[in-house]
């Protein structure tokens, strides 16, 4: 670092995201992306938006927050639109932790929740999931905390019901609960639901996943209008512009072919079922996966080894070197020819 970077942030240990090699062509398996295409209504979308880029974005995302809540059953005021999932989740560690409201989550979930915390200086609680790798509901039980968990979970792709997610936002009346739903198109159930009835829920999700938008950057906050509001201060504080026109345009077209999207999650689900009875059959533990990943480990062949060979053969999955899952990789559900091609080269490198 420069002599200049202050001190305040001088532990900071950054988010290490998935790695695009570019040295040659991969199978990528390794960030969860979409293998299909956006739908053909959201480059015509974009095309037309392209027109207008000499103009600034809507900040209030009018047209898009309305699309949302005709889609999503809800009121445009219970909606925010943000640049990827991680912006709101970095607004709502700012607005509803601190001293007095610290944070809790998982030791084992999406890597950025401890660096935005540490980020903005609010200390956090990592609670041990179990030794299967769920989360004990009964540790955040009025625990008092702003409580954080991904629902389904990531890495591990287990998903808790929405009763236990109810339980949770119920015994902590007095502090956020913030689910991010990155993945519940691909099998978990929403608590967009709940909103109504509890002014202490903030769902978070993303177009990244399901709506094959990742280099897009379009993530979504719903909540009461209360908790709305508060993240509409911090965003007009820090980037009021965060939506631009192309990204609100192809937002708009993706949710207006709504149907298409939903449908290649049917065909991811029906691709992770059949690639998790392929890993089984060659001996892997496969965690219960409600999501467009699976987690797995081998007994035969160590998480790091497998990934780097993997890699030496053009095919790119996620390892993390935490101790409790350095024997796990994290699988990205593709096309089905290219499952079959990764279990066909996991065959190889196992027998």
């Amino acid at each position: 670092m420069s002599r200049f970077f202050s001190n305040k942030h001088a532990a900071l240990v950054p988010y290490t995201p998935g790695e695009q090699p570019q040295d040659k062509e991969y199978i990528k398996l390794n960030t969860n992306e979409s293998p299909f295409p956006p739908s053909a209504g959201v480059y015509d979308a974009v095309s037309r938006a392209a027109e207008s880029v000499n103009l600034y974005s809507d900040p209030e995302c009018k047209k898009l927050r309305a699309k949302m809540a005709e889609v999503f059953g809800l009121s445009d005021e219970n909606i925010v639109m943000v640049n990827g999932s991680d912006e709101i989740l970095n607004f709502a560690f700012m607005a509803f932790a601190d001293e007095n409201a610290p944070l809790a989550f998982p030791d084992i979930t999406y890597g950025f929740y401890p660096v935005f915390a540490r980020l903005n200086h609010i200390p956090y609680a990592e609670i041990p999931v179990k030794d299967d790798f769920t989360v004990d509901v009964n540790d955040y039980l009025g625990i008092h905390h702003t409580v954080v968990l991904a629902n389904p979970n990531a890495p591990t792709g287990i998903c808790l019901s929405l009763a236990e997610i109810e339980a949770i936002v119920r015994s902590n009346p007095d502090n956020v609960v913030i689910v991010d739903e990155a993945y519940v198109d691909f099998g978990g159930e929403s608590a967009i639901g709940l909103i109504a009835k509890y002014d202490n829920l903030l769902v978070c999700g993303t177009f990244s996943k399901s709506r094959s938008m990742a280099g897009v950057r379009l993530g979504f906050g719903f909540g009461s209008k209360a908790l709305i509001a508060d993240i509409n201060t911090i965003r007009y504080s820090t980037n009021p512009y965060n939506i631009n026109s192309l990204t609100a345009a192809a937002g708009i077209a993706a949710l207006e072919d709504n149907g298409y999207y939903m449908e290649n999650c049917e065909v991811i689900i029906e691709n992770r079922e059949w690639t998790v009875a392929a890993l089984r059959g060659l001996g892997f533990e496969v965690l219960p996966s409600k999501t467009n990943f699976v987690f797995a480990q081998s007994g035969k062949i160590d998480g790091l080894t497998l990934y780097r060979k993997l890699k030496e053969r053009g095919i790119l999955v996620r390892h993390f070197t935490l101790p409790r899952i350095a024997d796990f990789n994290r699988i990205t559900v593709g096309t089905i020819e290219q499952m079959q091609c990764l279990i066909t080269t996991i065959k190889e490198l196992t027998e």
